[in-house]
């Protein structure tokens, strides 16, 4: 049976949107690399990411949506454009958008922009669209030290610091990286992580 309708991943499921309805943080897997993630419209959570990653607060972090017209609640006056590059693009790509609305304050940058990636991954997708609210994610690590590109790379410290480990994918053994960065503005993109 595939693993996607079984009821081990609807337990994962539910029990992650148990611990992100009630502020908690969870580690899961992304279309990328391992997560920490929360309610990104909590900024009580979102601060307690900062805490655990010992990460200073004027580094913000990336936001998870399941679907291209999400972004339209999350950014004000989006370039409808930036859908037509992102189907040019074969690795998973966050877009720096300008004009956050609707997230915790304490996620969003100084000059008002977020970083936003529409995953394709599956565990992402059904728990975005079950929470129906965008998903923090930043790498299960401490500030500055490498990013674990598995599950068996993420240390005891983030593991033991989290409310709830999602089970999906912990024994796949292959090398994720982190996702290309670019910024969207008035048409054109900048490359800041290729």
């Amino acid at each position: 049976m595939d693993y996607i309708c079984s009821m081990e991943f609807n337990h994962d499921v539910e029990k992650s949107l148990e611990v992100l309805d009630r502020g908690g943080l969870i580690l899961y897997p992304t279309d990328t690399v391992w997560g920490i993630g929360c309610d990104a419209t909590n900024a009580d959570a979102v601060k307690r990411i900062y805490e655990l990653k010992k990460r200073a607060a004027a580094k913000s972090m990336i936001v998870l949506l399941a679907d291209e017209r999400d972004i339209l609640q999350y950014v004000a006056g989006v370039d409808l454009a930036i859908f037509d590059y992102l189907d040019t693009v074969q690795k998973p790509t966050t877009v720096i958008y300008d004009g956050a609305i609707g997230l915790a304050d304490n996620l969003v940058n100084e000059d008002g922009s977020i970083a936003i990636r529409i995953v394709k991954e599956d565990f992402c997708r059904h728990l975005i669209k079950r929470l129906r609210k965008p998903l923090v994610s930043t790498s299960a690590n401490l500030s500055g030290e490498p990013t674990p590109r598995n599950f068996a790379e993420i240390p005891a410290y983030i593991r033991q610091s989290v409310d709830h480990i999602v089970e999906y994918r912990q024994q796949d053994d292959s090398i994720a990286a982190p996702s290309a960065v670019v910024r969207w503005e008035n048409g054109e993109v900048t490359i800041i992580r290729p």
